[in-house]
């Protein structure tokens, strides 16, 4: 029997995570001019950009040996299993008292009547051919206190006792279970996994506990799953990993898996990440990492999550997911699949329910075809803290009637963003990368999207009434409501592709712009609805190419911006609230800017040279410039 030690296990789990995610300059550093002067720095967003590289799998690390503790404990209604060459040692003060032992070969059947009080079954020594079963009918303790059990017919540790079973795993020690790909099943009873319990099990103690599920699950309860403390790494399960019906929590502790199905999954109930340190690998199609029937939270704790069969979530939830804390790091390498009438695809998360996310550090990485970084059937609500999501996957196609694709956040309800900073990428075919199929919300918030796709997108309406969002599409519009459009304050910053794509695209429904500052840049504009707006803007056009803009006001500077790419026909749409109807105003292109900060390629405090420029009095809510002819429905 061999083991890898804890140094091992750490440079598993570091193997997984370093290296998944770079980006090699930051966007105004690849992006924008000089911010000291001396020049135009104008680049396409991809420029000096390195896409995330989800490592191969590592495999199964292999065992080193396992050196049995010799050091005995101390419990309370102590029962005591020592395994040895020789046999089996068994240490019974409750002989004839209500406890009775069976012993064959390496195989012991501990068999309790007692209620009222909790018995400490302890465990040690290596069998090479046994197996520990338990029945009861109180709750109880078991000690893995340095044992090592192979059962080639079944589950290393079979308790048939409907109740719980607090597991400790004793200070310093290291143990392990291996079962046998072929069950010999007893009667009626159930064996699902190297671990098996009817009951509840709860795990704690600083030692170590290895498990290889070879026939189906590695640990299994037919009831529920807690981790309070300790280090379980299951390093091989036919099925899933860590398997439950009523719920798995996860409080304290180190859990690495590595399995063909599911890494934790809860068949009936939920499951809720407070803490620990979780390290999570499946390898096979619909292996989902982390898989709950109900709902989840997660509120505090490390995830790592790397999934790399087709079709598989590293976060997959049938109910709502509530999100409020911890660090998430998600990654899916598989494609999407035609999965009997529907492509499914892969996710960092998906959702069939609700989901709120207010908290935590959340990285997803998606390199698949069609994969997804967050997929939510219902309703999104986003407001912190920090959120990554890039795709690399291109586009997934059945069939010429049946396609998929790629998309970095995504909700067939509202989607609400009221603050946090989000990082979106998305590079290949039709990739979205922010997409609600109904309403789009953002109050608040630093958004930086850059995609193939739309950027932002939604089928009713987009609203957006605070934060500082930037929006850059590779070959489509950088917003595109498919109903209307209302931005009523918040600096919003969006850059489309040339004609017909826009920075602003909401065809011909009502644009209400009541606030904020608005810099639109693309190949068209939709326009502004006089009506329905309560600040002025301006359109400008040009069939000649520029990189730079100031917008003035006989008061000074409004506005001074860097495109981050020029166009052979330029459509530009600015509005600020420091423009009112009436006022007078100059606009400047072609200039180059000297000096000041900038962000996303909107500066302050900078100056401002040379450039055409065109002076114009803002006499209605909107006014148009230029000499380029504009295509028909924007205008």
């Amino acid at each position: 029997m061999k083991y890898v030690p804890i140094l091992k296990r750490r440079f598993f789990a570091v193997i997984i995570t370093a290296g998944l995610l770079c980006w090699a300059c930051s966007s105004d550093d690849a992006v924008y001019p000089d911010q000291n002067g001396g020049g135009q720095v104008v680049t396409d967003w991809a420029d000096g950009w390195e896409e995330p590289v989800i490592p191969a799998d590592p495999g199964d690390p292999g065992d080193d040996e396992l050196v049995p503790n010799s050091q005995s404990v101390n419990y309370d209604n102590q029962i005591t299993v020592a395994f040895s060459d020789s046999g089996v040692t068994v240490t019974n003060p409750f002989e004839g008292a209500g406890v009775t032992v069976n012993i064959d070969g390496q195989h012991v059947v501990l068999e309790s009547t007692i209620t009222g009080t909790e018995l400490t079954y302890v465990l040690q020594g290596i069998a090479t051919d046994g197996s520990v079963k338990i029945y009861g009918e109180y709750k109880f303790n078991l000690v893995l206190n340095g044992v090592g059990i192979t059962n080639p017919d079944g589950a290393a540790i079979n308790i048939q006792c409907g109740k719980k079973g607090s597991v400790i795993l004793q200070d310093g020690t290291n143990n392990c279970l291996i079962d046998g790909e072929e069950y010999i099943f007893f009667g009626d009873e159930k064996m699902k996994g190297t671990f098996y319990s009817r009951g509840q099990l709860v795990f704690s103690g600083d030692g170590t506990l290895e498990v290889r599920g070879k026939n189906k699950h590695g640990i299994c309860s037919d009831d529920y799953l807690r981790v309070d403390n300790g280090t379980i790494w299951v390093k091989e399960a036919a099925s899933d990993a860590m398997h439950s019906n009523d719920y798995i929590e996860i409080n304290s502790g180190t859990v690495t898996t590595r399995s063909a199905g599911e890494g934790l999954e809860c068949e009936k109930g939920y499951i809720e990440i407070n803490g620990g340190n979780i390290t999570i690998v499946t390898t096979d199609q619909k292996g989902h990492a982390v898989k709950s029937s109900d709902y989840a939270t997660v509120t505090g704790g490390h995830l790592t999550a790397t999934v790399y069969g087709n079709a598989s979530k590293a976060l997959n939830v049938s109910g709502d997911l509530e999100i409020s804390g911890g660090t998430l790091e998600l990654y899916t390498a598989g494609d999407a699949i035609w999965d009997t009438d529907d492509t499914s695809s892969c996710a960092g998360i998906k959702c069939s329910g609700n989901a709120s996310i207010t908290g935590g550090d959340i990285t997803i990485v998606s390199t698949g075809k069609g994969g997804k970084g967050i997929n939510v059937d219902g309703t999104l609500l986003i407001s912190g803290d920090v959120i990554s999501v890039t795709t690399t996957g291109d586009q997934y196609v059945y069939d010429r009637n049946n396609d998929t694709a790629a998309k970095a956040i995504k909700s067939t309800g509202d989607l609400t963003i009221t603050g946090g900073t989000i990082t979106v990428r998305t590079s290949r075919t039709e990739a979205e990368g922010i997409e609600s199929k109904a309403t789009l919300h953002i109050t608040g918030g630093d958004l930086d999207i850059r995609a193939y796709d739309d950027c932002l997108n939604a089928s009713d309406h987009i609203q957006i009434d605070g934060g500082t969002i930037y929006c850059y599409s590779s070959t489509n519009d950088g917003i595109d409501s498919n109903g209307t459009l209302t931005v009523t304050g918040g600096t919003v910053i969006s850059v489309g592709a040339s004609a017909p794509e826009a920075g602003f695209d909401c065809d011909n429904s009502r644009f209400s712009v009541t606030g904020g500052i608005l810099i639109g840049l693309g190949g068209d504009t939709s326009t502004p609805t006089a009506s329905a707006c309560t600040q002025p803007s301006v359109i400008y056009s040009n069939s000649s190419a520029f990189a730079t803009f100031r917008l003035e006001s006989t008061s000074g500077e409004i506005l001074t911006f860097a495109a981050p790419r020029t166009f052979s026909r330029t459509v530009l749409l600015v509005s600020s609230p420091d423009m009112e109807q009436g006022g007078n105003y100059t606009l400047t292109t072609g200039g180059e800017i000297t000096g000041g900060t900038g962000k996303y390629g909107l500066y302050s405090g900078a100056g401002y040279s040379g450039g055409t420029s065109e002076s114009f009095t803002a006499s209605s809510m909107v006014t148009t410039l230029g000499s380029s002819s504009m295509g028909p429905g924007r205008w």
